[in-house]
């Protein structure tokens, strides 16, 4: 056990390797807010989370004004305790984007110290339960693309051995989705799965409609249908369609997953650690989805959620979107188009510490 005697927050801005557009808007931006959290015996734990576009300062402003100054002092162990402390200290922002997104970067630093600690990888000291998760590639699959190139990234994915590729959806009408759906579903076969992604694009009665053309087709999922604060309309669709329904990129609390579940309004849960608040959150909630029988597969930040995915039995896919590749050494490892978390202490990512400095936004420097 160690007190934590310093903290240094900033930010890195990010821009996309490639144009992304879904059916609500474009990611132009994934501002990537960091926390750098020293102990009394000088270990490091360096953590992140994201927006994509929008917020930035707010989380940086969040952080230093109310968040990390609280930590000097705190014993870095005690991770539950400090992310409970920080959510109440919180308490008139929370439930909220920006308050989630603030204790991720904070709480993926101390799970990153703790393992170094042990000298033991985050996929091991979080519950080692598999040593590689299919994956899955959504960067070919923007709703902008035309649909031959819709079909080219297909088949390259699959021939790389992933398990599937996903498709955005919401063209302005539904015989337009079902025709991109149907080219690629006839280059691929029927063993390469096609997961669907409509954004909250939708209202209920346009989604019970849309998923009764996308149920002909066999896909693998139907993504944030409609908005994710209607709880009744998702227990409405999922009656509706045999269809799985899969929602938790825009859900920032676990007690949204419980009702969720409870309510039987999905059949698949997308975590986000970078949304929720960080791996304490996100263990709870896939442990709460495994109760459900329900299966996992996380929302984007493969380089943390690969090692996630791994720690749990039910982590079913790992989202194939490089967004880290101009701040970091190491890349994800594939093999046979399966996700192999890192061995390494740690979250298992390799810092390039050289460029996060030359791109550093807004540094600040806590200690005692």
């Amino acid at each position: 056990m160690a007190k934590i005697t310093h903290v240094e927050v900033l930010l890195v801005d990010l821009v996309p390797k490639v144009k992304r557009t879904d059916a609500i808007q474009s990611f132009v931006s994934q501002e990537t807010p960091m926390v750098r959290i020293t102990d009394a015996d000088g270990m490091v734990g360096i953590g992140y989370s994201y927006t994509i576009g929008t917020g930035g300062s707010s989380v940086l402003a969040l952080l230093n004004d109310h968040l990390c100054p609280r930590l000097i002092g705190c014993e870095a162990e005690e991770i539950e305790g400090i992310w409970r402390s920080l959510f109440f200290h919180t308490h008139a922002t929370t439930v909220g984007a920006m308050t989630s997104i603030a204790l991720a970067a904070i709480d993926t630093a101390l799970w990153d110290l703790r393992c170094k600690r042990a000298k033991l990888p985050l996929w091991r000291m979080a519950g080692g339960a598999q040593r590689s998760v299919p994956l899955y590639s959504t960067e070919g699959g923007w709703l902008h693309i035309e649909t031959a190139a819709l079909v080219d990234d297909a088949l390259a994915v699959k021939a790389k051995g992933f398990s599937g590729a996903k498709i955005k959806i919401g063209r302005p009408h539904v015989a337009e989705d079902v025709a991109r759906l149907s080219a690629v579903r006839d280059a691929v076969g029927p063993a390469f799965e096609i997961m669907t992604d409509a954004n909250q694009g939708f209202n209920l009665s346009e989604a019970i409609r849309r998923a009764r053309h996308y149920q002909e087709l066999d896909i693998a999922w139907f993504e944030e249908p409609m908005h994710a604060d209607d709880i009744e309309a998702h227990a409405q669709l999922t009656r509706s369609t045999s269809v799985p329904i899969a929602v938790g990129e825009s859900m920032y609390s676990i007690s949204q997953f419980k009702d969720y579940l409870a309510r039987k309004a999905c059949t698949i849960v997308q975590v986000d650690a970078g949304r929720i608040g960080g791996i304490t959150p996100w263990l709870k909630v896939a442990h709460m989805a495994e109760a459900h029988n329900v299966a996992v597969c996380p929302h984007f930040l493969m380089e943390l959620h690969v090692s996630l995915s791994a720690a749990v039995p039910n982590g079913r896919y790992v989202e194939y979107i490089p967004q880290l590749d101009e701040i970091t050494h190491s890349r994800m490892t594939i093999k046979d188009g399966r996700a192999v978390p890192s061995d390494e202490p740690g979250l298992g990512i390799e810092w390039d510490h050289k460029a996060i400095e030359a791109m550093a936004i807004g540094r600040q420097v806590h200690q005692a």
